[in-house]
């Protein structure tokens, strides 16, 4: 007699690209891999009108509680992660897709005593970060030392705030907008550094203060975003990944980032009272 599929429920907070592109799939595959969805959360709740069943739609997001959900899926802004990430993991496991937000050590403090309390699992998809559980397993065994991420990109992909200058036109070419910790450029570019973000939870030994980051604006970048991840290890050991991820002009999210993601949400069963990069 074949097992009956356990039936997770999904509730999915944000409705921009990546959220869009979940809940289609969601609704498109889900049942078959024991997937489906009972809310989505936009802040403009007209976004979803004629693109979501509207039973669906939950229209204030402190009502989560109601539709009972078992994973929920934030997809939009570091402070929702703020604002709701402990209330979400007091019912549920949560998928964290702005991890940048996790560079506030008060938060992120927070938001793991309050997986471990109520024995849920906070979730860091891996995203754009190539060799996050090889960086784990080498930060695990004590042999991590150091860590670098570099994105470059075209100038119209970053999203940033504060200072930096991210006015470059298309005869200024390569120029390096950031260069510095982790926890520093989060708060500068929180919508374009969550892969950097992920390495820093894998790397907990160094943390977001010990890993570095750059940014790079390249107006040769126009069909694709470049992510290098340099690793240092205990007695010479060291990793160098360069991975090109497919994006259009404008992109902040590479285009390989979405099957990632999806990858990701099939992963979040439950895997205790910790944070699980996945």
């Amino acid at each position: 007699m074949t097992e009956r599929m356990q039936i997770m429920r999904i509730g999915v907070v944000g409705y921009g690209h990546l959220g869009h592109y979940l809940v289609d799939r969601i609704q498109r595959e889900g049942a078959k891999l024991g997937l489906t969805l009972v809310f989505v959360w936009n802040r403009n709740a007209d976004k979803l009108r004629g693109k979501v069943a509207q039973e669906l739609i939950l229209h204030n997001l402190s009502d989560f509680v109601d539709r009972g959900a078992d994973v929920i899926v934030e997809v939009c802004h570091p402070k929702v992660v703020k604002d709701f990430g402990v209330q979400f993991l007091s019912k549920a496991h949560f998928l964290v897709g702005s991890p940048s937000a996790l560079s506030d050590p008060h938060l992120n403090q927070q938001l793991r005593q309050a997986a471990e309390h109520h024995g849920r699992t906070l979730y860091v998809p891996s995203g754009a970060l190539w060799g996050g559980q090889d960086i784990q397993r080498l930060n695990d065994s004590g042999a991590l030392k150091a860590l670098f991420i570099r994105m470059s990109k075209h100038p119209s992909c970053f999203r940033l705030t504060g200072d930096v200058p991210s006015d470059c036109t298309e005869n200024r070419g390569r120029r390096v907008l950031f260069n510095g910790s982790v926890a520093e450029l989060c708060p500068i570019a929180p919508n374009n550094v969550n892969t950097m973000a992920a390495a820093a939870m894998a790397a907990g030994s160094l943390g977001f203060s010990g890993v570095r980051g750059e940014i790079v604006s390249d107006t040769a970048l126009s069909d694709y975003h470049v992510v290098e991840v340099e690793v240092t290890g205990a007695n010479g050991f060291s990793v160098h990944t360069v991975r090109r991820n497919p994006a259009k002009l404008g992109a902040v999210t590479g285009s390989a980032t979405y099957n990632s993601f999806w990858s990701s949400l099939q992963v979040c069963k439950g895997h205790g009272g910790r944070v699980y990069l996945c």
